[in-house]
């Protein structure tokens, strides 16, 4: 009995001090799945702290599942992967919500377009929590994508697992 409360003591301790965004200095990773049009595949991203509601970093998708065009081809290398730089405004702290959770839309510059996105992360520990990310692009760098081009430039949802470094 005495392991069970005292294993039950330390897991409380933990969920209490668990914050999801500290402010300048704070580091943080996230690996997840990505879900869009025409296929699906993993996401990694890093975010670090600028200031108390800053953030940049960068974020690397590359699809696994893959439809086949119209011709039955099946997209490279090349088509498949993204890779982005991006700036959080994190405003959790804002609107005053619990400290284990956070909001953050921001911008990204990529590969393949300029664009937005917004997120929320959850905490359960100080080390370990959730997330869940959509992204939209805003401007893409071919005026017509067309094909296998398309794949980088429509409407994203990310979720998955999030670190403090």
């Amino acid at each position: 009995m005495k392991k069970i409360i005292t294993l039950i003591l330390l897991l409380t301790v933990g969920l209490i001090n668990a914050q999801a965004f500290k402010g300048k200095g704070d580091v943080k990773f996230d690996v997840g799945a990505n879900f869009q049009n025409g296929g699906s595949g993993i996401r990694v991203s890093s975010d670090f702290g600028l200031g108390e509601n800053m953030s940049f970093g960068f974020v690397t998708s590359y699809l696994l599942s893959v439809s086949k065009d119209d011709l039955g081809n099946k997209p490279d290398f090349g088509d498949r992967i993204d890779v982005k730089a991006r700036f959080n405004a994190n405003l959790g702290n804002v609107f005053e919500l619990d400290p284990k959770m956070d909001i953050y839309p921001g911008l990204d510059l990529g590969l393949r377009n300029f664009g937005a996105h917004l997120g929320f992360r959850y905490f359960f520990t100080e080390g370990f929590g959730v997330f869940t990310e959509a992204g939209i692009p805003i401007a893409s760098y071919k005026t017509n994508p067309i094909g296998f081009d398309k794949l980088n430039n429509q409407f994203t949802f990310n979720i998955g697992a999030s670190f403090n470094l």
